[in-house]
């Protein structure tokens, strides 16, 4: 049936929601816990109740600015509204990251896999180490 949802096969790979999806739907729920209007919630945070709207929606990818106000209007740290949508999205995960990277990296030039050990230029060491 053309345009119907389709049942995910067992297994499948699901891909992982947006992030400004999840913030969205966050500040949403806690908003409407608050039993504020968008109004009311946007005029504390500095912003258009229509940006906020577009927030919520997924629309837009607030900046980090946009999104300290909108948590501080409601009431929130940013950390416990990050914690918040992190363990939301741990809840979510349904594929396993690999354990460890893999030895071999693929060569952009010729599509070879070469060994890390014995690639022709070794990147240079980090400039943020300190020397011992």
């Amino acid at each position: 049936m053309a345009g119907s949802p389709q049942t995910p096969r067992p297994g499948a790979f699901t891909p992982a929601p947006l992030w400004r999806h999840m913030l969205g739907a966050a500040l949403r729920t806690q908003r409407r816990q608050r039993e504020e209007t968008l109004g009311e919630t946007a005029a504390r945070a500095g912003i258009s109740p229509q940006y906020l709207s577009e927030i919520e929606r997924g629309v837009k990818d607030p900046s980090s600015e946009m999104i300290a106000a909108v948590a501080g209007a409601l009431g929130l740290s940013l950390g416990e509204l990050m914690r918040g949508i992190g363990d939301t999205l741990e809840s979510l995960e349904t594929v396993s990251m690999p354990a460890r990277l893999p030895a071999r990296l693929p060569d952009q030039a010729s599509n070879r896999i070469p060994s890390l050990s014995t690639a022709a230029n070794p990147p240079a060491p980090a400039a943020f180490l300190l020397a011992a």
